[in-house]
């Protein structure tokens, strides 16, 4: 692709965001059985602004963050990509009063990250509010006593049920023990995941970023980062993963922080999994 912009790592972006698109305009869209090679950039790709930035991407990275509650490192991390961004710096006072939340359920995040595969915001959302009307609960058991033909009525694909039951029965088993993965590497926890059937890099990516809470996530391969990246620094021209990682070098280490105010450019709809 010809590149459009050249953004040495160390440079912040001259450009000012472009208009925001319409509502769900962010369609999270990753293949359920694709399996990426490109990994994520390494923290030590960036600096951290000052010292105490860089103690609080560590704790973030090592433990999953407490259920229902916007990430410690927030704060700094909004702090760190105003200073280096300027188009982050408009985004995060534009949207600055909405944050980063988790679910604080595994099973359920998971589940909800193979439902809103290939689908826009509002699509999944319509979609899984009928599926967790056929159980008292989203639990692995629940959702192994479920009626394929009831899920079907629900909008579900035939594809994401079977993703669906694969996802429960490995929780049922005892074999996704992910309340003991939070001294793991971020590739660690992603080559657990996608040995799930339905599980690819990008459902683990949304697992990193949504449950465990870890601040330095970069998913390469989300339609609404590389349209929202785009449109914001491209003037709307295509964007190569060069270009975005390079691009993401101001952004170290919070690049989770980053893609969810590229995310929210897109869609005043905060997304949670």
């Amino acid at each position: 692709m010809q590149a459009t912009t050249t953004l040495a790592p160390t440079l912040t972006p001259a450009l000012t965001p472009a208009a925001p698109l319409a509502a769900n305009a962010h369609l999270l869209a990753q293949p359920a059985d694709a399996r990426i090679s490109l990994a994520a950039p390494k923290t030590s790709g960036g600096k951290p602004s000052n010292q105490s930035a860089q103690q609080a991407a560590a704790t973030a990275s090592a433990n999953n963050a407490p259920a229902s509650q916007t990430p410690d490192y927030w704060k700094a991390a909004c702090t760190h990509l105003g200073r280096k961004d300027r188009v982050m710096k408009k985004l995060i006072a534009q949207y600055g009063s909405a944050r980063l939340q988790t679910r604080g359920d595994a099973f359920a995040t998971l589940a909800r990250s193979i439902v809103g595969q290939q689908i826009s915001v509002k699509s999944a959302q319509s979609v899984w509010n009928r599926f967790a009307a056929l159980a008292t609960a989203i639990t692995a058991q629940q959702v192994l006593q479920l009626n394929a033909q009831d899920m079907r009525a629900a909008g579900l694909s035939a594809r994401k049920i079977e993703y669906l039951y694969d996802l429960a029965r490995h929780f049922d088993a005892g074999h996704m023990q992910t309340q003991d993965w939070g001294e793991l590497s971020n590739e660690a926890v992603i080559a657990k995941l996608t040995a799930i059937r339905g599980v690819g890099r990008w459902t683990a990516e949304m697992f990193l970023i949504f449950h465990m809470m870890r601040p330095n996530v970069l998913p390469l391969d989300d339609v609404g980062l590389i349209k929202g990246i785009s449109q914001n620094y491209f003037s709307g021209e295509p964007v190569s993963r060069n270009e975005i990682r390079e691009l993401a070098q101001a952004w170290q280490p919070w690049c989770s922080v980053a893609t969810w105010y590229i995310w929210r450019s897109l869609d005043p709809l905060p997304v949670a999994y």
